[in-house]
């Protein structure tokens, strides 16, 4: 890459970085500041679900904008959605407003997330748009390890405290990119997709008609087992092994490093060498394998070690899907970082309902469930590359 690409990298990651970084920092503290205001579980559920669902029914929106009105707006007006999410929470103490702050982020992330990965598209070649996307992905994955570890100290200068620090750093990612984040002078847009505002049941009906549709489908499978795992890994530690909060939060701080640094120095270099299509069915195999071998788990290392194993194939799969599905898409970059966003919404919505409902039944259900999906991805994109291989073939 240029100088001048590196720039303009560097400024996308700490976006990303500061926007992730700071919503993470409420996570420890959030069932604590609940339980203050008389809510639980129930409560703590619909915070997750809120923010994601009103992440996917604007993300379709939201990508239309990005190609229409251009990157920079989009970055800058999703940090806006975040900062004013972050200042209500600290605000308020309505659980209602609370719902309401979770839709105003979801909002801020559904504009933000695609336009920085189609501003990523912009200014790199197709060689070079794997390291780019992994860059920023890396620095997603920071943002969700600082940001706790962040929070957890600061509540030592009160509960709310943390909801203020978040909402002054996200502040500041809004004059940084006012300031410094200048447009990455777009290609020329497809009318067709700025011809008139669609709703987002038809602009997923659309994205079945594109090349990059099993690329999608593929990432909401892939959030959809990432996040029922996620949802449950801290109950089923608890159950089965006896595991303190210690040991969990270790778990999850060790597989964010983890994925940050397979992210910087390894998924640019394999793709390089074996190409997305390839590393999907490479990695979604390893995944899968991770969840069958969690059924047989015995201790709590054992089960440290598989759950690094699947972090490690998520976090080289979501980088290489986000180049695929940008390198398939053309000139139609928002719209496709759009649906991806959407998609990988829907994975998060559904993922935890499903997850906590299986759990209560069985609690190895939720793994079974990720491991039988994974099979049928892998199967699904086998079938897709033998399609186009022979497509490829007769013309």
């Amino acid at each position: 890459m240029s100088a001048e690409q590196r720039k303009k990298i560097i400024i996308l990651m700490i976006n990303m970085f500061i926007a992730i970084g700071s919503f993470g920092i409420i996570i420890p503290i959030l069932p604590a500041y609940l339980a203050s205001i008389n809510q639980g579980g129930t409560a703590a559920g619909l915070m997750i679900a809120i923010f994601a669902g009103a992440q996917l029914i604007f993300s379709p929106i939201a990508g239309k904008w990005t190609d229409q009105f251009g990157r920079r707006k989009m970055i800058i007006y999703g940090l806006v959605g975040l900062t004013l999410s972050m200042f209500i929470f600290y605000a308020v103490n309505s659980i209602w407003l609370l719902y309401a702050s979770r839709i105003i982020g979801g909002i801020g992330a559904a504009l933000l997330i695609p336009a920085i990965f189609a501003y990523v598209a912009d200014i790199t070649t197709f060689d070079q748009r794997a390291k780019g996307n992994s860059l920023v992905s890396a620095a997603m994955s920071l943002g969700i390890v600082v940001g706790p570890g962040i929070g957890g100290f600061l509540a030592d200068f009160g509960l709310k405290f943390p909801f203020l620090i978040s909402a002054l750093v996200s502040l500041s990612a809004v004059v940084f990119s006012i300031f410094v984040l200048k447009e990455s002078e777009t290609a020329q847009v497809t009318q067709s997709m700025n011809a008139e505002t669609e709703t987002m049941v038809r602009k997923i009906a659309l994205s079945v008609k594109m090349p990059y549709f099993i690329p999608l489908i593929i990432t909401l499978v892939m959030s959809f087992g990432l996040m029922a795992y996620e949802s449950v890994i801290g109950l089923y530690l608890d159950n089965q092994f006896n595991s303190s909060p210690k040991d969990i939060a270790v778990m999850v701080t060790a597989t964010g490093i983890v994925s940050v640094i397979v992210q910087l120095f390894v998924v640019d270099r394999i793709v390089r060498r074996f190409g997305e299509v390839n590393v999907l069915n490479i990695f979604i195999s390893v995944a899968a394998i991770g969840f069958l071998l969690s059924l047989f788990a015995s201790s709590y290392l054992i089960f440290f070690l598989i759950s690094l194993i699947i972090f490690l194939s998520t976090s080289i799969l979501r980088p290489v899907l986000n180049t695929l599905i940008s390198k398939m898409a053309g000139n139609q970059q928002g719209f496709a970082m759009g649906m991806n966003n959407a998609y990988m919404s829907i994975g998060n919505v559904l993922g935890p309902t499903l997850a906590g409902m299986m759990y209560d039944v069985h609690i190895t259900y939720p793994f079974m469930l990720g491991l039988f999906l994974l099979i049928i991805t892998l199967m699904i994109t086998m079938a897709w590359q033998k399609r186009s291989l022979h497509a490829k073939a007769l013309s």
